[in-house]
């Protein structure tokens, strides 16, 4: 089992679980108060579930980001400690713009009927919503401060391990890359998926079907792209990226959706939240096409005995995944990490 082993992945992890608790402590306790102050006849009312979706989301993301940063530290893996900082970020952007939903789904409730809520709670949620951006804010800068530092202390294996041929080095660059784009593509996809389940309700009955179906889909379709590249299955690939470009497909249709006149009306209790996920899922996939592309192309070129194995000879050096072994002087060390 992995123990960091160093100042700067102590840093690092801890960095990570102080915001975690922090931020997971204020939302709980929000999610408290707005539970008291919620009236009984409210509890159907679309506005009233959008806080408890929120502190989910957030426990599932920061639940999620411990056990990547766990997972990048274990692997020595630069590229997702640098991923980590922009998923970060990416919470960020969704504290700030649950703080708009919030005031909005209060209001909203005390406008429909002045029993459902007591108006209070924002005056008393307010400064807890506006201090998680900030925390998290700090704890973005933080964790870059730190992941500069990491790469720095992880760079000896660049030059233990790395190919001498560069072309190779770019193309094991590029899997990684995907791998780990593969990774963040999980939550951000599910976390959409969530909030549109939980929150809007009034949809076409297929519609919202297809949306849960989804679920255990992209999970699949996940570990399936992992699997079909490091196997270097070609075929796999072709219908991956098909697929890819079917849920580009989709999410741009829920963007266009959700602004229609004619359909808006379901989407507002959570259309700024829905709308951030799914630009940044839009993104994301865009990349993640990209990349795939580049994997694919790189097929049959040498680089699979790189990534065949999953452990490095030494126990030191476990789980360099983002740098190339040299294979100039014998074949692949049996033990070599990839993820």
């Amino acid at each position: 089992m992995y123990r960091p082993n160093s100042l700067w992945t102590w840093a690092f992890i801890g960095v990570a679980f102080v915001q975690a608790a922090i931020v997971l402590a204020f939302e709980a306790y929000v999610f408290g108060i707005f539970q008291t102050h919620l009236g009984k006849d409210a509890r159907k009312q679309t506005e009233a579930r959008t806080i408890p979706t929120y502190l989910t989301l957030f426990i599932f993301g920061f639940i999620y980001e411990l056990i990547l940063v766990y997972d990048a530290l274990r692997l020595k893996n630069t590229i997702q400690v640098i991923g980590l900082c922009i998923y970060n970020t990416g919470l960020l952007i969704y504290a700030a713009v649950q703080m708009d939903q919030i005031q909005k789904a209060v209001l909203a409730l005390f406008a429909k009927n002045p029993g459902f809520i007591d108006r209070s709670i924002w005056s008393e949620s307010q400064p807890y919503l506006v201090a998680v951006p900030c925390i998290i804010a700090l704890g973005t800068v933080l964790m870059s401060v730190v992941a500069w530092k990491l790469y720095d202390e992880f760079a000896w294996t660049i030059y233990k391990h790395i190919s001498a041929d560069l072309r190779m080095k770019r193309r094991y660059l590029t899997f990684q890359i995907y791998i780990a784009l593969l990774k963040f593509d999980f939550f951000f996809f599910l976390g959409f998926t969530v909030q549109f389940v939980v929150i809007v309700v009034n949809t076409a009955d297929v519609e919202f079907a297809l949306t849960v179906a989804a679920i255990p889909v992209t999970i699949i379709i996940l570990a399936l792209a992992a699997f079909w590249t490091r196997r270097e299955n070609r075929f796999g690939m072709i219908v991956i990226i098909f697929l890819y470009f079917a849920g580009l497909a989709y999410f741009l249709f829920k963007l266009v959706r959700m602004y229609q006149s004619t359909h808006e009306a379901s989407y507002i209790p959570a259309r700024r939240s829905l709308t951030t996920f799914a630009v940044i899922t839009v993104i994301l996939i865009i990349l993640t096409i990209i990349n795939a592309c580049v994997c694919t192309a790189n097929f049959n070129k040498g680089l699979k005995p790189h990534i065949a194995s999953r452990k490095l000879q030494s126990e030191d050096e476990k789980g360099t995944m983002t740098e190339m072994p040299n294979l100039a002087h014998g074949p692949v060390p049996s033990r070599m990490t990839i993820d």
